[in-house]
């Protein structure tokens, strides 16, 4: 039985069900254990939170009720005890979702097959007298202080007491999401001219996508472009772990270089003998480049699974060695604050480092852009793994100038910082393939090739 995707439990209504719920909870609670439960802004997410609750009560655990909050909310809150997140991130409003947390950590494989086979065998409820009992719990305020604490200790001067962000006006579109109620209010605190857009948590989400991309964000960048007073824009999905940054001309400024730039800064800044920099595949060289400059280094972990990529990196660390930041396009984790992807912490670093380096093109300006393309190929689900073992090897006979990691798909890598990653899609017939290359297109069609090759002998 498989229930968890790259991000926790994701689907559409009539899948994800307060039955699920109430089952996950009981595969997932214990007597004596403590868990929050928390949801987002969506119409559905009540009954399933509230579903979820039972579930782990009757199982034997604790529960406090955290209401509506962003997801990195209820994950700071999880800090010494569990969580359970009700949420579809940037999923759109008819779906839904559950993210279950351990120590501010999602839960790794192994304890999402527990819970998997605890819900596929049955989980019992636990004796009449040992059942949980629940109250309300209030975190935003504490979770805003900290964001606010942690980003002026880690971004500003010792014993400089000017507002970290004065004089620097930013807008941020919340999307109708649960940044409404923690971005603006963190970046005022912080001393920023703070103009909040579509800052009211509705589950429909009417203004725009809950996934913010360029595609979607046409009106904020024609608002910002419009209204020369903005230094930036900022952009979040429903539960606030996502961060779009813009420009004040509207721009989106790619994910990969505000990957880059914030990751560098962590580097720069450790003083650690070894920063070590956690970022996945699909993940550009420019953020190599950049943490090299600054004295660190990068290490690659799967799609989805920031959390266990630091674990390992900890777990095998020599002396002196320091996991700094982790991070994927649009998600970063700011391991000096907690283990959690949090979108709001990232948009007051961003916004900090913005501040600091006097605006947004002089922040960007160390770091080589290069093109970059995405392309999906035709796939049959039962060809992927024949498919992806013969590329392992046809890939670098095709290009024999590259270095080749194969531990999350095919990688290959070239001298002028140019790459080509090839991966199997986790849920569409679909082998994606990433490049970024002066000769991108050139790239793109080679490897096309190589692969279309692959798909039709394993077919």
């Amino acid at each position: 039985m498989s229930l968890f995707g790259t991000a926790g439990i994701r689907g559409p209504v009539d899948e994800i069900t307060p039955a699920l719920a109430l089952e996950v909870g009981q595969a997932a609670g214990r007597p004596g254990e403590t868990f929050v439960v928390g949801r987002d802004g969506r119409e559905t997410g009540a009954a399933l939170a509230a579903a979820m609750e039972a579930g782990l009560e009757s199982a034997g655990a604790d529960v406090y009720r955290l209401g509506q909050v962003p997801t990195p909310t209820l994950a700071f809150a999880s800090q010494g005890r569990r969580g359970a997140m009700v949420t579809a991130s940037h999923n759109p409003p008819t779906d839904n979702g559950i993210k279950l947390f351990d120590d501010g950590v999602e839960y790794d494989r192994d304890a999402e097959r527990e819970i998997e086979n605890g819900v596929a065998e049955g989980a019992p409820t636990t004796d009449w007298d040992r059942w949980g009992s629940s109250e309300r719990l209030e975190v935003l305020d504490a979770y805003r202080d900290a964001v606010v604490d942690y980003v002026r200790a880690r971004f500003g001067e010792a014993g400089d007491e000017t507002p970290l962000l004065e004089d620097l006006s930013i807008a941020v579109d919340c999307g109708n999401g649960m940044a409404s109620v923690a971005t603006p209010q963190v970046l005022e605190r912080l001393g920023a001219d703070v103009v909040g857009v579509n800052a009211t948590v509705d589950g429909h989400f009417p203004a725009r996508e809950s996934k913010p991309t360029p595609e979607t964000l046409t009106d904020f960048s024609a608002f910002l472009e419009g209204d020369s007073a903005f230094d930036l824009g900022i952009a979040h999905d429903g539960d606030a772990d996502r961060i779009v940054v813009l420009g004040p001309d509207g721009e989106v400024i790619h994910e990969d270089t505000v990957l880059a730039v914030v990751a560098a800064h962590y580097a720069a800044e450790s003083e650690a003998d070894d920063p070590v920099v956690v970022t996945t595949p699909n993940a550009s060289a420019r953020i190599d480049e950049q943490v090299r400059e600054a004295g660190g280094r990068v290490e690659r972990v799967r799609l989805g699974a920031l959390h266990e990529g630091i674990a390992r990196e900890r777990r095998d660390a020599a002396e002196g060695t320091e996991v700094v930041f982790a991070a994927e396009p649009w998600k970063h984790i700011h391991t000096a604050f907690g283990g959690w992807i949090d979108g709001v912490a990232s948009a007051a670093a961003v916004a900090a480092l913005v501040a600091d380096a006097g605006d947004t093109d002089r922040l960007r300006d160390p770091v080589t852009e290069r093109p970059y393309r995405k392309i999906s190929v035709d796939c049959p689900d039962e060809a992927k793994a024949e498919t992806m073992s013969a590329l392992e090897s046809d890939l670098p006979d095709a290009f024999p100038d590259a270095a080749i990691d194969t531990d999350y798909g095919v990688r290959l890598e070239f001298d002028d910082a140019s790459w080509v990653l090839v991966r199997p899609s986790g849920t569409e017939p679909y082998v994606r393939i990433y490049a970024e290359s002066d000769a991108v297109d050139e790239l793109i069609a080679d490897a096309r090739e190589v692969v279309e090759g692959a798909i039709v002998d394993a077919s």
